[in-house]
């Protein structure tokens, strides 16, 4: 019978024999505590001691010298950033919409009136505050009653007078960013560049589905009535879920939104009275408010960056020396 106590005598007086040898006269079960090595739990301790070096890399690839992650913000960032205008906009009120009529050519273009009220740089956005670069534009006026102290407290502590109406305009870099309290001109637009058009379309209110999105309604004849101008099914029984999917074109309420119009032709522009005329529709009711920045799609303007943005007081300096 096998005894443990003799295999340790024999393994401790002769540690001559071999691997073989030691098999020949122990079990194979036993085989692994006839091995010259150190204890197991002795082996953890050490390895809880001594320190080991950290060969992984991190899981979420952020780290020094390594790829930008493609889902982060600074990847997201780069991506939009030659889509990003060089300069600020302006906010403008839609005047009305009037034509020209060539004589030569006998050529109707009707074009759209917009004029700048005392548009003037009120805020920056930083990318390292904030995240992106942006320039915020303040236009009109409004009593300081109808203002709350803490948008009061913000324009004083900016140094420029209340606004009515207040917008952000994205900019590539900080070389865009505007001095505050600078005053937008009619002239930051060339006649013959490109503009997009941004502002709210006319509120239809409640509207039909016929209205609202342009269906053909159902037949006026063959036992058809009273129904149409109905939607008529809203949908499926057991094939959808009994249920009316999200999104289904239905009656409701419409306009109210905003609607971008792009690559609109700039064809006038007075810079006394603040009027820039432009080719085609501006969305949006008269006296409505419309941002006006270069076009994304059309080369860039080949101006600097300082012209139809003056220092506060210069540009009303300038005109009252020429009256």
């Amino acid at each position: 019978m096998f005894r443990l106590d003799r295999i340790n005598i024999v393994f401790s007086t002769s540690r001559t024999h071999n691997a073989t040898q030691i098999r020949t006269h122990t079990p194979q079960s036993t085989a692994r505590f006839l091995c010259p090595s150190v204890p197991r739990s002795f082996t953890r301790t050490i390895r809880t001691i001594q320190p080991t070096p950290r060969t992984r890399t991190d899981r979420f690839n952020h780290g020094a010298g390594l790829p930008i992650l493609g889902a982060s913000k600074t990847a997201a960032f780069l991506r939009k950033e030659a889509m990003l205008p060089l300069r600020t906009g302006a906010l403008a009120i839609k005047k009305g919409m009037t034509a020209i009529y060539d004589p030569t050519t006998a050529k109707r273009t009707a074009y759209t009136v917009l004029q700048l009220d005392r548009c003037q740089v009120t805020g920056h956005k930083r990318r390292d505050a904030h995240g992106y670069w942006a320039v915020q534009i303040g236009c009109g006026t409004i009593e300081a009653r109808n203002v709350s102290r803490a948008e009061r407290g913000n324009y004083a502590a900016q140094g420029v007078p209340l606004k009515r109406h207040v917008a952000e305009f994205r900019v590539k870099d900080a070389a865009g960013l505007p001095e505050l309290g600078s005053i937008v001109t009619a002239d930051l637009f060339q006649e013959g560049q490109y503009v997009d058009a941004r502002a709210d379309s006319r509120g239809m209110g409640f509207a039909g589905g016929m209205k609202r999105w342009g269906w053909s309604g159902q037949p006026a004849s063959h036992g058809k009535s009273l129904s149409h101008r109905v939607m008529g099914s809203s949908g499926a029984s057991q094939g959808s879920g009994s249920r009316v999917h999200p999104g289904k074109r239905m009656a409701g309420r419409m306009g109210g939104e905003q609607q971008t119009v792009q690559c609109l032709k700039v064809l006038r522009v007075d810079k006394e009275n603040g009027i820039v005329v432009v080719h085609g529709a501006v969305p949006g009711p008269k006296k409505g408010i419309v941002k006006l920045q270069d076009a994304i799609k059309k080369p860039w303007p080949q101006v600097e960056l300082s012209v139809g943005v003056s220092k506060m007081g210069s540009t009303a300096e300038a005109l009252e020396s020429t009256i």
